[in-house]
C-alpha cells in the first residue's frame, strides 16, 4: 500500500521543486493535453523522451517512479491485451489461429495506449505529488480557483477539504497496514481463496478502520475549533506564492512540445492512429 503514490511528496533539490505550485498544475494540465494529441510513432517516441526528461529533472530515484506504477500494471496488461486481440484491421492479420487474430494495428494501439498511460502517471506524479507537498499544493488550487468567490463559490472551504484528504491519505494507508498486521498476528488471512472468501475477509479490517478515521476526524475539528478557525474570511498566508520568471518560461515548455507532436503527427511517418 506504500506504493500509493497521492499525497506522498519526495523531498528533493531539482528545478521541478523549486517551479510554482500555481505552475506546476497548469504544467500538469497542458502535459496532459499533450499526451493526447499524440497520433504515430514519432509523437509517442517524442512524448516517452519527454517523460524521462522530467524524471532526470526532478532527481527522483527510479525505484520510486517504478514503485508508483507497479500498482497500475494490472491496467497495462488488462490494456495490452484488449489492444492486441480486440483491435480489427482490413489488411492481413499477423498471426491467426481460430478466433484470435493479431494484426499490426493492435499491436500499434497496445503500445500507444501503454505508453499514454505511463506518460499520464509520470507527468501527474512529476507535477503533482512528488515534487509538491500537499499543502502547497491546494493552496494553488485555491488561489487558481480564486476568481470563482465572486460568484460565492467556496474556494477556502474546497481547498481545506482537499489538503486535510490528502495530508490523511498515508496516515490512513500507515493505519490500514497496522490493523491488518495485528489482525495476521491474530491468524487472519487475506491473500488465500476466492474473490469472496479475500472480500469477506477485509471486513475486519474496515470496521477498526472507520473508527479510527471518525476518530481522527472528530479530534482535528476540536482542534481547529480551538485554534479559532472559521473559515477563509481574513486569513493571512505566512508563506505568499508569487511567480518568477522561470514559471512563466515554464509555461512555454509543454507549448512547444504540444507544437512540435502536432508537426510530428502531420508528417505521417510510421503508423498512424
Amino acid at each position: 500500500m506504500k506504493s500509493i503514490a497521492l499525497g506522498q511528496y519526495y523531498p528533493a533539490e531539482s528545478p521541478l521543486h523549486r517551479l510554482d505550485p500555481r505552475a506546476k498544475i497548469l504544467l500538469a494540465i497542458l502535459y496532459i493535453v499533450c499526451s493526447f494529441l499524440c497520433k504515430n510513432i514519432l509523437s509517442f517516441a517524442l512524448l516517452l523522451v519527454s517523460a524521462v526528461v522530467l524524471i532526470l529533472l526532478s532527481r527522483i530515484p527510479m525505484k520510486i517512479i517504478f514503485r508508483a506504477i507497479r500498482p497500475i500494471l494490472f491496467i497495462l496488461i488488462f490494456t495490452l491485451i484488449i489492444n492486441i486481440f480486440w483491435t480489427r484491421s482490413e489488411a492481413e492479420p499477423l498471426f491467426e489461429w481460430k478466433f484470435i487474430r493479431i494484426y499490426e494495428s493492435g499491436l500499434y494501439n497496445a503500445a500507444f495506449m501503454v505508453i499514454r498511460i505511463l506518460v499520464l502517471i509520470i507527468g501527474s506524479s512529476m507535477f503533482l505529488t512528488y515534487t509538491t507537498t500537499p499543502i502547497a499544493l491546494t493552496d494553488a488550487i485555491e488561489q487558481l480557483l480564486g476568481p470563482l468567490k465572486k460568484i460565492h463559490v467556496p474556494v477556502h472551504e474546497f481547498a481545506m477539504m482537499m489538503t486535510i484528504a490528502l495530508r490523511f491519505i498515508p496516515t490512513l494507508v500507515d493505519e490500514t497496514e497496522k490493523i491488518m498486521s495485528a489482525q495476521k498476528a491474530r491468524g487472519a488471512d487475506f491473500s488465500s481463496g476466492g474473490l469472496i472468501k479475500r472480500a469477506k475477509a477485509l471486513i475486519p479490517i474496515l470496521v477498526p478502520l472507520f473508527v479510527s478515521a471518525f476518530h481522527r476526524a472528530d479530534e482535528l475539528a476540536t482542534a481547529m475549533e480551538c485554534r479559532c478557525y472559521h473559515g477563509g474570511d481574513g486569513r493571512t498566508r505566512m508563506n505568499v506564492l508569487h511567480y518568477r520568471p522561470s514559471d512563466i518560461l515554464s509555461l512555454l515548455i509543454p507549448v512547444a512540445l504540444g507544437a512540435g507532436i502536432i508537426v510530428l503527427n502531420h508528417l505521417g511517418i510510421g503508423y498512424t492512429m
